[in-house]
């Protein structure tokens, strides 16, 4: 059995693991990253031109499922991905960490894209940590607004006016995350909902400092796809898969 995870992210890895040598894995990174955390099992480094390309990679290498386990605001890969199954005619699973969900004391502006958190940050204060990662920092570009931009790589034009860049990968931690709030005197924390437990101590930080937190909503899962929101429940579909394809005479 062959499968491929379209990964990138933290699942994608411990999926590759959970299921490496049991089946014959193959993990697409984007190649976004300067410096990706390889995963377990073989490993392809760059785009499939679009759905086609993609189905026909999926022909022509005898692949026989495929989970997407890229990041929740990957939405073209994703779309890609369904188009590109549907028409190999392989099974297609999301794996998708589950979203923040606000708690008690949280002051949270829920808004639909990075053009709408731009224009949201309007009367939050002069400081902004911006935690969207180095794409899209274009709708930010004429905002009046100090920012602290945080990305794994430096970001490219066009960003902020006013900004300072701090390169750094996650997991963070509560402490750190309560300190930079404090040393950058920072007034509004802009973040997308990835989920996950690794960027999420800014999101305590920010409860316990009383900053408002302006969050970008995740796209869905494209329609019809089935979704695993555990690497352990994606890999436990997969080796059924497996068992229910040996049984078959």
């Amino acid at each position: 059995m062959h499968v491929l995870i379209l990964g990138g992210t933290t699942e994608a890895r411990a999926l590759a693991g959970l299921l490496h040598p049991r089946v014959r894995v193959t993990s697409s990174l984007a190649g976004r990253v300067a410096r990706p955390r390889l995963p377990e099992g073989e490993v392809r480094i760059g785009g499939f031109g679009g759905a086609d390309g993609l189905a026909a990679w999926i022909g022509e290498h005898a692949v026989d499922a495929v989970i997407d386990a890229t990041h929740p605001f990957a939405e073209r890969i994703s779309f890609n991905a369904a188009l590109a199954a549907a028409t190999a005619h392989v099974p297609l699973l999301a794996l998708r960490r589950p979203g923040w969900v606000p708690e008690e004391g949280d002051d949270w502006r829920d808004v639909g894209s990075l053009a709408e958190a731009a224009a949201a940050l309007d009367g939050l204060g002069d400081r902004v940590f911006l935690t969207t990662g180095r794409m899209g920092l274009a709708a930010f570009a004429d905002r009046p607004e100090w920012f602290l931009v945080r990305s794994v790589d430096a970001p490219e034009a066009p960003v902020p006016g006013r900004a300072e860049v701090l390169l750094d990968r996650g997991p963070f931690t509560l402490e750190g995350e309560r300190e930079l709030l404090r040393r950058h005197r920072i007034d509004v924390l802009v973040t997308k909902d990835s989920g996950g437990a690794a960027t999420a101590p800014k999101l305590t930080a920010a409860r316990e400092a009383g900053i408002p937190v302006v969050v970008v909503r995740r796209p869905p899962v494209p329609e019809g796809v089935p979704v695993a929101t555990t690497p352990e429940e994606a890999a436990a579909r997969v080796l059924r898969q497996k068992s229910q394809e040996a049984q078959i005479p």
